[in-house]
């Protein structure tokens, strides 16, 4: 098997909020793409964040998505100042450091920086 890209999907209560709030928070620039009604893609560089408009799955839990950030405490700091919901930054010695950050569908989405 030879994977050439990963695309994560996210539903959303509604998309074009979805769409502004995750392009603000993650400070994205460009267009996304729009493949067909109901679902926009954000290039995330190393993957595709697939938004679909899907009011009854928005905020379920098992949904998983983590991203690999430079410094998680930085990014904490950014978004809790953007008046996001985020939560304390866990330490894990020698190994991580973590937060999550919560969409306004109730999704979560944890920012990770590796202490090695």
């Amino acid at each position: 098997m030879n994977i050439n890209a990963v695309t994560v999907g996210i539903p959303v209560n509604d998309l074009d909020a979805a769409i502004a709030w995750y392009r603000s928070a993650l400070e994205l620039d460009g267009l996304e793409l729009s493949p067909v009604e109901g679902v926009a893609e954000l290039d995330l560089g190393p993957f595709w964040l697939q938004l679909a408009l899907a009011p009854e799955l928005a905020g379920q839990e098992g949904i998983s998505m983590n991203l690999s950030v430079p410094n998680a405490t930085e990014e904490q700091a950014r978004l809790a100042g953007l008046g996001l919901d985020v939560s304390e930054v866990q330490r894990f010695e020698g190994v991580v450091e973590f937060f999550e950050l919560t969409d306004p569908d109730g999704n979560k989405i944890g920012f990770v920086t590796e202490l090695v």
